[in-house]
């Protein structure tokens, strides 16, 4: 069994399934639904942002009474809701504002993702799952930071492919550490019954020995 580092995975793997599903149906709107309205964009990736920091603000509380894992959730949280409130309030009717904005949220949130892959991650699967978005979110973020020249639709969609990307990481990510916490249950259910067993046996044992002094006592 791969080592698990319980303080992350206990109860998050449920935020990241809402996570990756919210990322996965706004990715795949982004992508077809051909917006070229950016004053629509902003309002709608400002909703979504908020939305995602609401997860992550809700995931952190209650890891924060369980005492496991609650940090990287406030970060996430904080990076979410900081780029929907400077989209809100300084891209409105700026659109080389809302492209910086969303190139440097696109950026930060690939570097927080290589580096909770090092820092909060042991298992190797879960590692590779989260360093690999994070390297495709920084690159995504220098592309989209170079998109001024395209039109807002060809914006919209490499904001919504990386969204896509973190959508299906999530979901996988998620579902693999709810696979890892039942698989810990059930071997810790196994260690207990094991160590139930053992008990039995001594007792037993102890039992067993004690008839044998008893009789040997009266043999004698």
């Amino acid at each position: 069994m791969a080592h698990i580092n319980r303080r992350f995975i206990d109860k998050h793997w449920l935020v990241f399934i809402v996570r990756g599903g919210l990322a996965g149906i706004f990715g795949f709107f982004a992508l077809f639904s051909g917006l070229d309205n950016w004053e629509s964009v902003i309002a709608i990736i400002s909703v979504f942002l908020l939305a995602m920091g609401i997860i992550d603000s809700v995931g952190a509380l209650y890891s924060s009474t369980k005492k496991h894992g609650w940090v990287n959730s406030v970060i996430d949280a904080l990076v979410d809701v900081v780029a929907a409130l400077a989209l809100l309030f300084f891209a409105r009717d700026n659109l080389v504002a809302c492209l910086i904005i969303v190139a440097a949220y696109t950026f930060a949130s690939g570097v927080i993702d290589i580096l909770h892959s090092f820092l909060s991650t042991v298992d190797p699967t879960d590692r590779f799952i989260r360093a690999l978005a994070g390297i495709l979110g920084a690159v995504m973020g220098f592309v989209i930071l170079n998109a001024g020249d395209f039109e807002t639709s060809t914006f919209i969609r490499f904001f919504g492919a990386y969204m896509l990307i973190v959508g299906i990481s999530s979901l996988i990510y998620g579902a693999h550490n709810r696979a890892q916490n039942i698989e810990d249950k059930v071997a810790r259910k196994e260690a207990r019954a094991t160590v139930a067993k053992k008990s039995v046996k001594k007792v037993a044992k102890k039992v067993a020995t004690k008839k044998t002094s008893k009789s040997a006592k009266k043999s004698k």
